[in-house]
């Protein structure tokens, strides 16, 4: 993130490794594979952790996510359920799941494995994906009224991509209006959380919306083919989602995988800080 960071982010910064650094609806993930088809040691990835594979891994260069020692994964209806469990012992410090999107729909993957996952000892956070035929408060409103409040839980996320595959709606405001809506919803979610949302976004909308100008957001940047150092020169991000296609003990098919960009002594500090 740029700017003014928000203070309990500057806190962590210090140990930060990449403080200082393409979702895709719904997320849309590769078709699945049976679990007993799908087991993580017949996907060896270089470069990320070798309790973790991929079904498409990048030929990493330079800095690997495997540098990072916290990792997670975020997850919607189409993994079913979790045996959270085995993806803990495995390595998922933290999960966010989808929740909601636009203003009438509800993901049933949250209520389906938030509670099990936080069980497990994994990190929970809920996410909203954006619909631009919808207003900020509206959307904001719907996602309020369906992830109620749960202490301890990651901070709520603003996933904010272009979806050029809705059939609904094809808008692509100009910059200005994004930011102004996306500050809409932040600023009513911080309001009834009492912690404000992390942003998740991509390359391309990052870019046509000049989002690095925008003082107080705590990014998670996709990047899936380089470090988002490369991707986004000069952000500062605390997740880093390096693959969509990741495969992890106890999940049924590929998956979105992330990073946290710090140490575990600055996972700690960032949990203290951020969580409800």
């Amino acid at each position: 993130m740029r700017g003014a960071a928000i203070l309990t982010t500057v806190a962590v910064c210090a140990g930060l490794a990449g403080c200082g650094g393409e979702h895709k609806p719904g997320p849309v993930h590769t078709q699945l594979m049976a679990p007993e088809a799908l087991v993580a040691s017949d996907h060896l990835a270089p470069g990320l952790p070798a309790r973790f594979g991929d079904t498409n891994p990048t030929p990493w260069e330079g800095i690997t996510p495997a540098r990072y020692p916290v990792h997670g994964l975020d997850a919607a209806r189409y993994q079913g359920a979790i045996d959270w469990p085995q993806a803990r012992a495995a390595g998922i410090a933290f999960a966010w799941l989808k929740a909601t999107e636009g203003g009438d729909h509800v993901d049933p993957g949250f209520e389906r494995n938030a509670p099990a996952a936080r069980a497990a000892g994994v990190r929970v956070g809920a996410y909203h994906f954006y619909y631009f035929c919808r207003s900020a408060a509206d959307q904001a409103k719907w996602f309020i009224e369906r992830v109620p409040k749960h202490a301890g839980d990651l901070p709520p996320v603003l996933d904010i991509e272009w979806n050029h595959t809705s059939p609904t709606c094809q808008l692509r405001p100009d910059g200005s209006k994004v930011r102004a809506e996306m500050r809409t919803f932040l600023d009513l979610l911080e309001r009834h959380y009492g912690t404000r949302p992390v942003v998740y976004t991509d390359p391309a909308f990052y870019a046509d919306n000049d989002l690095g100008q925008m003082a107080g957001v705590e990014f998670w940047l996709r990047t899936v083919t380089a470090h988002p150092s490369e991707r986004y020169p000069g952000e500062r991000w605390s997740f880093w989602q390096y693959t969509g296609t990741g495969v992890v003990p106890g999940v049924g098919g590929t998956v979105d995988l992330n990073a946290f960009a710090g140490s575990r002594a600055a996972w700690d500090a960032w949990l203290a800080a951020r969580a409800q």
